[in-house]
């Protein structure tokens, strides 16, 4: 088979990497892919995937593409693309790809769409009020004594969300949003949630549009800086699986969670073909949904590929196809650990162009993978070309294991600038 996969992240690395081990492929691209991508080759044949230099919301051009290659099957790694309707695009033209279609990528793409839908299927989440107007929504915020989460509604690329802990801070979050446009249009509208207290736990599921498939439990790590402080990013780190949630417990929560989402979506006409991750908050009262995406997580997709034991592109042409039911997960029982390496101000502005050293040497440690986030080859070498650099992952007998041997792989790794986390699976271990 043919491939194609969009994006140019780490979650993308993570699922190329993975792809490229399934005998079924024979050739391979990535619009518009990194340098990391650039280095993978085929299990089957030793061929390189080839990346092309089409930008992921560049629909047009990645349809042109994908019929002028014969592609026999895309898989969407970002949310961008989604949203816009790539899915629909390329189903209109007869092409197979996997990923939610536009109708099911609202989950993500509007936080009061999802919000609604919450409310209106009993699935378990905040006390919230969705609003267009800024006078309205401090009202709201001052009902919760100011302590609460503040969201743009569209897609702001992991950082619309503003955690406030009194009314000034509130009121200032609303205003950085709905006034002074600091997420663009995601803005016009802001969902305002009582903050909830408890640990936070990511869940992904693959779904067909009628099956849904659990994966195990990970956690990321949103803040900047250890101690789960700074600014939200797109995430600095994951592990997995987490010791918060026995099995039966993850079966209760995917009963509660799952099972009235899939309702919803027979119901609503949603054809939901693709991967729901929810995040949840575990409180006093249950497992809470704080917001839902219709994509990978990234850098959960790291944790888990590395666990997968699985051909992922036959789960995916099921998960395409609506034909889950017949596949089971399996999973490798040891655990995983992802440490995001930074550029140097992330999450505000940063600089690019940093040469990159120690890639090699960290590769060659035993179990680990450095999948790259932000990077590029320039003159020969391997430069910084985003926020998020590198994801460094291990797998480990356990999480103290896997922890060390992440860690152990950073400390080959050098760029300008560069700044990580020391605490990521510290909350488990």
């Amino acid at each position: 088979m043919k491939l194609l996969v969009i994006g140019s992240g780490g979650r993308e690395h993570a699922l190329v990497w993975k792809l490229a081990q399934s005998p079924h492929v024979t050739q391979m691209w990535c619009a518009p892919g990194n340098a990391g991508i650039a280095q993978e080759r085929l299990a089957q044949n030793g061929r390189a995937i080839e990346c092309v230099g089409i930008g992921a919301e560049d629909l047009p051009a990645l349809l042109a593409f994908a019929q002028e290659k014969q592609v026999d099957f895309t898989v969407v790694g970002p949310d961008n693309p989604l949203a816009l309707g790539v899915v629909d695009l390329f189903q209109q033209h007869g092409l197979k790809i996997w990923g939610a279609n536009r109708k099911a990528a609202q989950f993500e793409s509007s936080k009061v769409f999802s919000q609604n839908f919450m409310a209106k299927y009993g699935i378990p989440t905040a006390a919230a009020g969705t609003f267009d107007a800024a006078a309205a929504a401090k009202q709201f915020c001052a009902t919760l004594g100011g302590k609460c989460v503040v969201k743009a509604d569209g897609l702001a690329l992991g950082k619309g969300v503003l955690i406030c802990q009194n009314q000034g801070e509130a009121e200032k979050a609303v205003d950085e949003i709905m006034v002074n446009r600091a997420f663009g249009a995601a803005g016009s509208r802001v969902v305002i949630q009582e903050f909830l207290e408890g640990m936070e736990t990511s869940l992904h599921a693959l779904c067909d549009g009628t099956t849904a498939k659990l994966f195990p439990t990970s956690q990321d790590h949103k803040r900047a800086l250890d101690g789960d402080r700074g600014l939200n990013t797109g995430g600095m780190g994951a592990y997995s699986p987490t010791p918060f949630l026995s099995d039966a417990q993850l079966s209760e929560v995917a009963q509660q969670i799952l099972d009235p989402f899939l309702r919803g979506c027979a119901a609503e006409g949603i054809d939901f073909r693709g991967l729901l991750y929810p995040g949840i908050m575990l409180t006093k009262d249950g497992p809470k949904v704080l917001e839902f995406n219709a994509r990978f997580g990234d850098p959960e997709t790291q944790v888990y590929l590395t666990r997968l034991e699985n051909d992922l592109l036959e789960l995916l042409d099921a998960s395409a196809s609506g034909t889950l039911a017949r596949h089971e997960l399996k999973w490798k029982p040891e655990a995983s650990v992802c440490v995001i390496m930074a550029s140097g101000g992330y999450p505000g502005s940063y600089a690019k162009g940093k040469v990159i050293s120690g890639l090699d040497a960290a590769n060659r440690l035993p179990r680990t993978k450095v999948f790259h986030a932000g990077t590029a080859l320039k003159d020969g070498q391997i430069v910084t070309n985003g926020g998020r650099v590198l994801g460094v992952t291990a797998l480990g007998k356990d999480l103290h294991a896997a922890q060390a041997a992440a860690y152990a792989a950073v400390e080959c790794l050098q760029f300008e600038g560069a700044h990580f986390r020391r605490d990521i699976a510290a909350k488990a271990v």
